[in-house]
């Protein structure tokens, strides 16, 4: 049986591996959310696959006419999507189809259209621009409702239950007022009761969680003065991702939280605590709670440990993964799988779960996920074809590579250029229909 010839558009020159690959960018606490790194160029040197396509590397003065171009290329290409995309929001009623379309290829770094896109992009507001304010009113007003009913000690939850109490103040004396005898605390309200139904009993299951949350925000991105340091704005923000996530984990009991939920909401929080507008600043933490409860609703069941071997778990979806490699690329697969042995979960696991949030620096990260936001069919079919992507980018170290050196390569994936990432992965989409 003839191998399949790996597609010439595979072996493209504009190929990035550089050895050292730093996860995060040395990053400033920015007024705004941070543009696209520059196209840049770097060759492997010339080899040939098992397919016998030869790939070549230019000289250095053709590598640089290139990486201008390139550069050139890239700033000509933002300007005209950032057009399109300020045209499409302009409309009385937005074109949802031609929005994502535009924004799947990145979105540029204007003041504010992230925000508004990704707001889009989820679902959080609809595409008529009449009932944005009302939209947006609605839920800010639930998310508050959430923090008073959720976010609060039983001591006041008893305290408001004695308030509200029917009872005849002329009978009460004033100073006793307010002190509850042993007899009228009810069982249930009782700090030490063990009671399912206690909310004290609750509330102390509820710290395990709570301390996980806080040490986990404390450790988001701690390159960036947005996030981690003694600043009034880094502590501002690390509790309203706390605020979100014990909400998030006392509305979805079934899943509650999990290690590395922080890493997946600190994008969205970034983006929305960024926008220009002052009262969408500040209701980032409402926006972004329920941007976040959508993004979840694609994938949480890769959360949940009970249905990791079902066809909806996270092993079936590394699978998925593989079978993608495998339909695109059967030599590499081959070679990763069954000759060095490489099992994708020793990579994919923290891929698919974290979407990719740990493998790029944090502007590469924003690029990726206007391309993931705007798949309409959810976006853990653009995240498994950009995994594939990511996978075929790095072919020719992998087909020469053994397992140790392979597992390094992928645990700690190289430096790329996001632009062609993006355009490997829509032609793994092409070719897939």
């Amino acid at each position: 049986m003839a191998k399949k010839r790996v597609p010439d558009w595979l072996n493209s020159p504009i190929w990035t591996s550089p050895s050292d690959h730093h996860r995060f960018s040395a990053f400033l606490d920015p007024p705004e959310p941070p543009s696209p790194p520059p196209v840049t160029i770097q060759q492997d040197p010339p080899s040939t696959n098992h397919n016998g396509i030869v790939t070549s590397s230019h000289s250095s003065s053709s590598s640089n006419a290139s990486t201008s171009s390139a550069d050139d290329m890239s700033v000509s290409r933002r300007a005209q999507c950032q057009a399109q995309l300020l045209t499409e929001l302009s409309r009385k009623v937005i074109d949802m189809r031609e929005l994502r379309t535009i924004a799947s290829q990145g979105i540029p770094d204007v003041p504010g259209l992230r925000s508004t896109v990704w707001k889009l992009l989820l679902g959080y507001i609809p595409p008529d621009h009449a009932l944005w304010s009302t939209e947006l009113a609605k839920k800010r007003s639930q998310y508050k409702r959430f923090k008073q009913d959720i976010l609060i000690n039983p001591s006041e939850i008893t305290r408001r239950m004695w308030d509200s109490a029917n009872y005849d103040a002329d009978d009460v004396k004033c100073e006793t007022r307010c002190m509850l005898s042993r007899s009228q605390v009810p069982h249930g309200e009782h700090p030490l009761s063990l009671g399912k139904t206690s909310i004290w009993n609750q509330f102390f299951q509820d710290t395990g969680i709570m301390e996980q949350i806080d040490r986990d925000v404390k450790r988001t991105h701690p390159d960036m003065h947005f996030f981690c340091g003694d600043s009034q704005l880094a502590k501002s923000n690390q509790e309203a991702l706390k605020n979100i996530l014990i909400i998030f984990a006392k509305l979805n009991p079934g899943i509650r939280y999990v290690q590395g939920m922080h890493e997946v909401l600190a994008p969205l929080f970034y983006v929305f605590r960024n926008d220009p507008d002052e009262e969408n600043a500040a209701f980032s933490e409402a926006d972004t709670f329920f941007c976040f409860v959508e993004v979840m609703s694609g994938f949480r069941d890769n959360f949940c440990q009970q249905l990791d071997n079902s066809v909806v778990g996270i092993r079936s979806t590394i699978t998925r993964l593989s079978h993608l490699l495998k339909e695109h690329d059967e030599e590499l697969w081959r070679h990763l799988e069954v000759t060095t042995k490489v099992n994708p979960q020793f990579y994919a696991f923290r891929w698919i779960t974290l979407l990719l949030t740990q493998e790029f620096n944090f502007s590469e990260i924003l690029w990726i996920w206007d391309s993931l936001l705007s798949d309409p069919n959810g976006l853990q079919e653009t995240l498994l074809r950009i995994c594939c992507a990511m996978l075929i980018l790095v072919r020719r170290r992998l087909l020469a590579g053994d397992f140790t050196s392979n597992l390094k390569l992928l645990q700690s994936y190289p430096s790329t250029n996001i632009s062609h990432l993006l355009h490997v992965a829509n032609k793994l989409r092409v070719q897939s229909v």
